[in-house]
């Protein structure tokens, strides 16, 4: 068998493969002995039937399969011998490739496109810089989460008369139907002609509410009427309220003791440091989105100084190939450039895992799927779930291979940001959490 090969252009190689008699001829014969001895034909001993007749039946099938393997194992020996570092899986050459007669031809020329992985260089370091913006906490959002606190630790009074911000525990009545003891959040009612009927009452007094209008909010509607929401549509609307309790929330005090509540004992002594532990708080939660959006920025900025070239017309038909007829050429085209970004960045990744010698290692992955376990243990409600719960369930996520896949690529994805993170300069910039939610969209 004879191998050539020639350049296409710079990122793509046409490689092609002569094949004589010689090359084929003794896998032909053993391929047709191997159905010998299978064959079980009425009138002959099973594996007896002639080599004549077996040469009949199946010699057309044997040779492409001997065919077929000598081209598979010479293209994939060509590679390794060569060194060849290759991008995607070689295809069939769609101008120079010869037509093949599969019924008369003894030899045969068959032609591949190989894409070849672009050389990558990245030397990063201080005088690379990449945007980290901070994110200035407003007095605004200072007294908001402040409120958001005390509310947490404070208590519900009891008082006289209704306002706005009061909640009110009351039985509703229609007919012999009676609900007892249901919740109303006096702000909840959006009708404002009811709202403004009811400010002032106090407990004892009876009144009519039609629900519909005061509760706009289907699903509060349907929890203060202790109902199914869909039960809703068949139920009258017209209640008779009467008010037991009228509840309204008290600001704990401020002392050593509400401080040790919060904060655990003696981390916080002053009003001062109060204040200063929330803006702490505030600015740890938003520095996760200020991570995410380095994450974002570095990504771009590592594509961008490694200036990757790639065989974008190979790479549209291999994506064509490889989903054997998943996705259109107009649906790959579509989303083709995203697929370049994020084809460009696992390749500077894994240069940088390389070159870097960043391990993972199994404890990374572990503790990464651990934080899912407890994420997804938490949406439903099981927010302390227990050690070996979340354990077990971080690792059927590992060992499942389209989770481990995604686990591992993100714990990769963080370690060189790590890395990019601790040798570039971060260009720090202020920003207001709203201009941020923006750029993180």
């Amino acid at each position: 068998m004879k191998i050539t090969q020639k350049s296409s252009d710079d990122l793509t190689l046409i490689v092609t493969l002569s094949i004589e008699k010689d090359d084929y001829t003794e896998k032909r014969k053993k391929i047709l002995n191997d159905y010998r001895k299978k064959a079980d034909i009425k009138g002959f001993r099973k594996g007896m039937a002639p080599v004549s007749f077996i040469e009949k039946m199946h010699g057309r099938a044997a040779l492409l399969d001997a065919v077929n393997g000598i081209i598979s194992d010479g293209l994939n020996n060509y590679i390794t011998e060569n060194k060849l570092n290759i991008i995607g899986e070689p295809l069939p050459n769609e101008t120079e490739q010869k037509p093949v007669d599969w019924e008369n031809d003894e030899s045969f020329e068959v032609s591949f496109d190989l894409a070849l992985a672009p050389k990558i260089e990245i030397n990063l370091s201080q005088e690379d810089k990449i945007v980290y913006y901070d994110v200035e906490v407003s007095e605004q959002e200072r007294e908001k989460y402040r409120s958001n606190l005390l509310r947490q630790h404070g208590t519900l009074k009891n008082e006289e008369s209704v306002e706005e911000d009061d909640f009110i525990i009351a039985d509703l009545v229609q007919g012999e139907t009676r609900i007892e003891g249901t919740y109303i959040a006096v702000k909840s009612i959006s009708d404002k002609k009811i709202l403004k009927s009811i400010l002032g009452k106090k407990s004892g007094d009876i009144f009519e509410i039609d629900v519909n209008k005061a509760f706009e909010n289907e699903t509060d509607r349907a929890a203060m009427l202790k109902v199914k929401r869909e039960e809703l549509a068949q139920l009258d609307p017209l209640y008779s309220v009467e008010i037991k309790e009228i509840k309204r929330f008290a600001s704990p005090e401020i002392n050593q003791e509400l401080f040790d509540k919060i904060f655990g004992p003696g981390v916080v002594n002053s009003e001062e440091e109060f204040s200063n532990k929330i803006t702490e708080r505030i600015s740890a939660e938003y520095a996760q989105e200020s991570d995410y959006r380095f994450m974002l920025d570095a990504r771009e900025a590592l594509i961008t100084k490694a200036a990757i070239a790639l065989p974008e017309e190979f790479l549209k038909r291999w994506l064509f190939s490889a989903n054997e007829g998943k996705f259109t050429m107009e649906e790959i085209e579509k989303d083709f450039d995203l697929f370049l970004k994020d084809f460009r960045w696992q390749m500077v990744r894994q240069y940088i895992t390389k070159e870097q010698n960043i391990q993972l290692t199994r404890e990374n992955l572990l503790d990464h799927a651990r934080k899912i376990a407890a994420y997804q243990f938490s949406m439903y409600g099981l927010n302390n779930a227990p050690a070996d719960q979340i354990n077990h369930y971080a690792e059927s996520l590992l060992a499942n291979e389209k989770e481990g896949k995604r686990i591992y690529e993100k714990v990769e994805d963080d370690l060189v940001i790590d890395y990019v993170r601790s040798v570039v300069t971060l260009d720090r910039k202020s920003i207001s959490a709203e201009k941020l939610h923006e750029l993180t969209k």
